[in-house]
């Protein structure tokens, strides 16, 4: 992993990786010093084995409920009122294999700024290239991934700022994907 700027064990970050794959997870937590707690869809939980394990690590959510979406920002809350970190994928979805980064959901950023944690940016840029979720695709290699500078929340207020720090996050992850020759040459081939 290339890192811009060391991550303290003992503090809360909010981590907000590009998603490319069900690989990404795993790239987090083997990358990760400190406990992290994800935000993922409830639809995973029922792939065999994967299910298992994903239905007591992640605080799911069904996208499509308001109801479930207002839960599962209150949990997130206590989670981070006790000191965890937390990662959610800000584009919500695995896009599909031409769309290099899809637009960001507001909740990783606006949590953030109501606990005042850091975001950080990371970009994988292997895990669509290795373990698609196309069955014709995928090979053995390195995973590369890039840990951007942390950005700063301290003094942003959710209201003003919310709409700010998603869009500097998601330029600086975009352009960090579209610099990148193997990955915009695997993202640019159609199905």
């Amino acid at each position: 992993m290339n890192a811009d700027q060391n991550i303290d064990p003992n503090k809360s970050y909010m981590y907000c990786p590009n998603h490319g794959s069900l690989l990404d997870p795993f790239v987090l937590i083997a990358l990760s010093k400190s406990p992290i707690v994800f935000v993922g869809k409830k639809e995973f939980a029922r792939i065999p084995i994967f299910g298992f394990f994903y239905k007591r690590t992640v605080i799911m959510v069904d996208r499509s409920c308001e109801m479930s979406r207002k839960r599962v920002f209150e949990i997130a809350k206590k989670r981070l009122q006790n000191g965890l970190s937390m990662a959610i994928f800000p584009e919500g979805l695995v896009p599909s294999e031409e769309v290099v980064l899809a637009p960001f959901k507001k909740g990783a950023f606006s949590l953030a700024i109501e606990f005042q944690i850091p975001i950080v940016p990371q970009v994988y840029y292997d895990c669509k290239r290795f373990f698609s979720w196309d069955v014709f695709k995928g090979s053995l290699g390195t995973l590369r991934v890039h840990q951007h500078a942390l950005i700063d929340t301290k003094g942003m207020n959710v209201q003003q700022d919310t709409q700010k720090l998603m869009d500097k996050t998601f330029e600086l992850l975009q352009k960090d994907l579209q610099n990148d020759v193997k990955y915009m040459k695997d993202t640019n081939r159609k199905i």
